[in-house]
């Protein structure tokens, strides 16, 4: 069973699952909605594996029973990414939280689940790139967890490490499944479904359409392809000694980093050339859905994350970072979403 089956991350996980000849039981929203499941329909023709859609809602209490039915491996992705919220405790905290908990007690009321994989995040590891500073040898590892963000600050992150938080903890209360968890940096690479809702693609429209054409803010970042997390999820839930979290991130980079990777292959497009001074994000930054206190504490300060856990024992061998972002612009290009220059 996979959660928010129709999402970026979900999109090529399932493919992959399809692939192998899996029977996937996505859960979705709105199973109805043919424009949203049309991607994985049309993979689902061409694949040895089928699908069945359910109904599910993150927020409703027993919504997961009928999909997690008959399965032994859940896949839990679905949970919200997004900088534009105005409640982060409607729009973020509660469908993480509430979210991991109705699944994961779907998971104990069918005898059949041995397995949940979930989705969570560098963002459960740390806050702000600042507290990367406090970090032993200044890197993120698994054995770090997020304790600075708040429903105040961070709330994406808060909710991450709430819900990564409440998965270990109900699995120690039983014995039926285990809990492996994946915690991505920034996603990026083509998905499925080219107009996807992600923050992701929010990111790449304004570098490709001429938004940061006057430059970028140093964000510094970590960044993983989304074919390769999909194999990451996999490989989680199908290696057996597979246990705890891991790291997956490729290369440590920053959006000025992305664009020159572009730049040989698009040099007509507007990409950003130069840094945006900080106290010039600082004072356009709540503007542009980025707090003060944000912008203080991640413009300039380095992301370092230890991948080494994922590479010894899911076996994750990374593309190129510069191939991923060059497959991904490509993409898009070709879907419209971002237009050729005149």
């Amino acid at each position: 069973m996979v959660t928010g089956a129709t999402g970026y991350v979900a999109g090529r996980l399932v493919e992959k699952l399809l692939k192998e000849g899996m029977t996937v039981h996505a859960a979705v929203r709105s199973p109805e909605n043919q424009e949203k499941t049309k991607y994985l329909d049309a993979i689902a023709a061409n694949s040895p594996g089928s699908i069945k859609y359910f109904k599910a809602d993150l927020l409703e209490e027993g919504s997961f029973d009928a999909a997690t039915q008959g399965c032994e491996l859940i896949f839990h992705t679905a949970s919200p990414f997004t900088l534009s919220i105005k409640d982060p405790q409607k729009d973020l905290i509660d469908p993480a939280l509430k979210g991991t908990q109705n699944v994961l007690n779907a998971a104990t009321k069918f005898g059949s689940v041995k397995r949940v994989v979930v989705t969570s995040s560098c963002a459960a590891i740390y806050g702000d790139a600042k507290d990367t500073l406090s970090m032993p040898n200044q890197t993120m590892t698994e054995d770090v967890w997020n304790t600075t963000s708040s429903l105040d600050h961070q709330p994406y992150s808060y909710s991450k490490t709430l819900a990564e938080k409440e998965a270990w903890k109900m699995m120690k209360a039983q014995e039926q499944w285990d809990v492996v968890v994946v915690n991505p940096s920034f996603v990026i690479g083509p998905g499925i479904n080219p107009h996807g809702t992600s923050e992701t693609f929010e990111i790449m429209k304004m570098m490709g359409n001429g938004d940061m054409k006057m430059g970028a803010p140093a964000f510094n970042i970590g960044a993983v392809d989304v074919r390769d997390l999909a194999t990451a999820h996999f490989r989680a839930g199908f290696t057996p000694e597979a246990e705890g979290r891991h790291i997956i991130s490729a290369e440590n980079s920053s959006f000025l980093g992305l664009a020159a990777m572009l730049k040989p292959n698009y040099p007509n497009y507007p990409l950003p050339s130069r840094k945006l001074p900080k106290f010039m994000v600082w004072l356009a930054g709540p503007s542009q859905g980025m707090p003060r206190k944000m912008v203080a504490k991640n413009i300039g300060y380095p992301f370092k994350a230890d991948n080494s856990k994922s590479i010894e024992k899911l076996g994750m061998n990374y593309r190129p970072l510069s191939e991923t972002i060059n497959d991904f612009f490509a993409h898009l290009i070709e879907e419209g979403v971002i237009h050729k220059p005149k």
